[in-house]
């Protein structure tokens, strides 16, 4: 076991875990923020992204350890009341369906609008490529994304 200050949602928090538990295991069963979703443990489905510094990463593969001085975003700090014009995008296209992998695909895309403010069908094409849905609402996905985008998203 080791001590880690990590900054997660903007806060700093110390966390005993084994330098190697991933993430994903940090946010869910230390720190108990749960939006953050298992799926399939090799990052490759998408369900675990939040941010790093901004970027999209895949948690269920990002040791503890390296997180160091740089600042994690789960969807719970996304915002405070879930009123991100992703968020909100979401809602307005009815993307939910089963729900499980949405916050993998709202992180991926916050971070989309934050590099491109003004994406092509093939920029979130290729960006959501790597967040699976098992429901199949890939049209509804990218819809919420130009209207996210429409409404300043990037801001």
């Amino acid at each position: 076991m080791a001590t880690f200050n990590v900054t997660i949602n903007g806060k700093s928090q110390t966390v005993d875990a084994d330098p190697t538990t991933p993430l994903l295991w940090v946010l869910r069963d230390h720190l108990n923020l749960v939006g953050t979703k298992y799926g399939c443990g090799i990052a490759q489905c998408g369900a675990c992204t939040v941010h790093l510094n901004g970027v999209a990463v895949r948690s269920c593969q990002l040791p503890i350890s390296s997180i160091g001085a740089n600042e994690v975003v789960t969807i719970e700090g996304l915002s405070e009341k879930g009123d991100h014009p992703v968020q909100q995008a979401w809602l307005e296209h009815d993307v939910y369906q089963c729900g499980y992998c949405q916050a993998g695909q709202i992180m991926s895309a916050s971070a989309l609008l934050r590099s491109n403010p003004n994406p092509t069908d093939e920029d979130i094409e290729a960006t959501m490529s790597g967040n699976i849905c098992r429901c199949g609402t890939y049209n509804r996905i990218k819809d919420a994304i130009k209207t996210a985008a429409n409404s300043g998203a990037s801001s």
